[in-house]
This record gives structure tokens, C-alpha cells and sequence, in this order.
């Protein structure tokens, strides 16, 4: 693979990685990224590492190594080590007391000839109710998972 991206760390960098992969306390991800580094630094005892040797070593495909290079060249150590925070945000179909109202008729008696709310069944409830014009029950799993309460 092209070696277009030339790592060469100083000093101070080659310490702080070789302190990340030893100490044991840093995320997996973190720590495979400073090996690679340290295998990809010319400047190193011998020479740096190829992408095959690097590969097969930390079980990484080519482009992985090609992304850390680059990482690591336009963005920094400190970009290249810790994983991006989600552009995305997502929108939350239940606000707070919504949420609870949920959680307060999951709670209540189930309808007459049932032992027990359905998620199905607690959604056709809760649009009924007015609490919301319309409402998935794979969302009323997820808010009823966040709860500590006992269905049974």
C-alpha cells in the first residue's frame, strides 16, 4: 500500500503512546490505535513497520492503518486516540412527564380479560389517552427499559 502518510513522532509523543499500551487502564481502541502509531514511526529503531506487517500484527485491515496515518497527520494524536463524539442528534419521541404518565399506566391495571399490559396494548392505550397523536411500541420498550419498575 502507498505510504503516503509519514509518521514521525517526537520524542514526548513516542512516550505518551508507549505509556498508553503499557499502562493497561486505556479502552482496546485506544490502545491498538498508539501500536499502531509506534509501528508506524520512521523514526524508531529500524524502520517503520508496512501495512502488511501491521495488518497481520494487530489484526487491522490496510485501510485502518491508512486511516490512523491519516488520522494522525491532518488531525493530531489526540483526534487519532479518542473516539468522535456522534454528529447526529436524535429527537426523543417522549418528553419527561410524558415518559412518566407511560410508566404510571404500565403500572396500572391492565384491561379486563388481560393478566398483563402488552406493549401493543399499552400504545393503543396511551394514543387513546391523548398523550400523543401516534407512537411506536418499540419506543414504548425502550422508555419502559429505562425504568427500575417490575411488569410482573
Amino acid at each position: 500500500m502507498n505510504q503516503k502518510y509519514t509518521i514521525e513522532l517526537s520524542d514526548e509523543e513516542r512516550q505518551h503512546l508507549e505509556k498508553i499500551t503499557s499502562a493497561g487502564i486505556a479502552p482496546a481502541r485506544m490502545v491498538k490505535r498508539a501500536q499502531i502509531l509506534l509501528k508506524s514511526d520512521r523514526k524508531a529503531e529500524g524502520s517503520a513497520w508496512k501495512y502488511e506487517q501491521i495488518c497481520a500484527a494487530f489484526n487491522v485491515t490496510p485501510v485502518t492503518v491508512l486511516n490512523i496515518r491519516k488520522s494522525f497527520v491532518e488531525k493530531g494524536m489526540a483526534a487519532t486516540l479518542c473516539r468522535k463524539k456522534p454528529e447526529r442528534e436524535y429527537a426523543h419521541a417522549l418528553d419527561g412527564e410524558e415518559e412518566a404518565y407511560l410508566v404510571a399506566l404500565a403500572c396500572s391495571e391492565p384491561p379486563e380479560g388481560r393478566k398483563v399490559w402488552s406493549l401493543r396494548l399499552l400504545k393503543d392505550r396511551f394514543i387513546r389517552l391523548g398523550h400523543v397523536d401516534n407512537i411506536s411500541h418499540e419506543t414504548i420498550r425502550t422508555v419502559l427499559k429505562k425504568t427500575n419498575s417490575s411488569l410482573g
